[in-house]
């Protein structure tokens, strides 16, 4: 996968993502992350990027032509068109389904949004989608832009050491993640779930769905209705979320 970077700060987003797991699959050719400067598109000496908003207002709007000029010229370097994300707090909330989708294309390019926003007429001309990581406001879409890339990116072949990597995590199956342990096996005079050195396979299996179902149910009730369960499941769920909500069993 490739995925391009409209930005006004790219020296940011390399920072992020020159490092850890992301950097060393950049540089094993896992994934190919391009950041491009969007003042180098700008069309004056002054490499201006905004301008005042017709209609009046506070602040500046980002001018559509610098943004076409890159986003074309991406297109050139691709040999067709990349499907173009604009990150925006009206989009729709980035989400695990959302990313399993993205992770079907070959290129991805990223619009990193300021001041006021872009001009209307580029997103109704280029842009694909419109994709928020929640519900407020930052100062500008390099934050979002390197959220998702990261969690793109860690999809795709090569870059973690084995899909189970991500195929158990949070999320992934509708559900959250199970609590995990690690050495010593107790630890201020707690002890780990005897379940888990057991050596038995198959009920290590079963704790952890079972485990899975319930902390969905604590921390996320909202994601139970549409998660794949089992009768029995469904009924653990249900019953923990009425006991959260003050309706305990008598």
């Amino acid at each position: 996968m490739r995925i391009d970077i409209i930005t006004l700060f790219p020296e940011m987003c390399e920072a992020v993502l020159s490092e850890s797991i992301i950097g060393r699959a950049r540089k094993k050719g896992a994934v190919e992350i391009l950041c491009h400067q969007l003042r180098d598109y700008a069309f004056d000496k002054h490499k201006r990027v905004d301008d005042t908003t017709y209609g009046g207002g506070m602040g500046m709007l980002m001018l559509a032509e610098p943004i076409a000029l890159c986003y074309e010229s991406i297109c050139e370097q691709t040999g067709g068109a990349p499907h173009l994300i604009y990150l925006s707090p009206k989009g729709k909330t980035l989400t695990q389904k959302k990313l399993k989708q993205l992770s079907e294309y070959d290129n991805i390019c990223l619009l990193c949004g300021h001041y006021e926003g872009v001009d209307q007429r580029v997103l109704d001309r280029y842009v694909d989608e419109e994709i928020s990581i929640g519900d407020y406001v930052l100062t500008g879409g390099e934050l979002p832009a390197l959220v998702l890339t990261d969690s793109l990116a860690r999809l795709q072949p090569g870059v973690l050491s084995d899909d189970e990597c991500f195929e158990l995590e949070s999320h992934y199956d509708g559900l959250l993640e199970y609590p995990q342990y690690t050495k010593p096996q107790n630890w201020r005079g707690e002890e780990i779930p005897p379940v888990l050195f057991s050596g038995h396979h198959e009920n290590i299996k079963k704790w952890r769905r079972e485990q899975s179902v319930i902390e969905t149910a604590k921390k996320r009730p909202d994601m139970i209705e549409c998660a794949d369960l089992s009768d029995k499941e469904r009924q653990l769920a249900e019953q923990i979320i009425k006991e959260a909500n003050g309706d305990k069993p008598r």
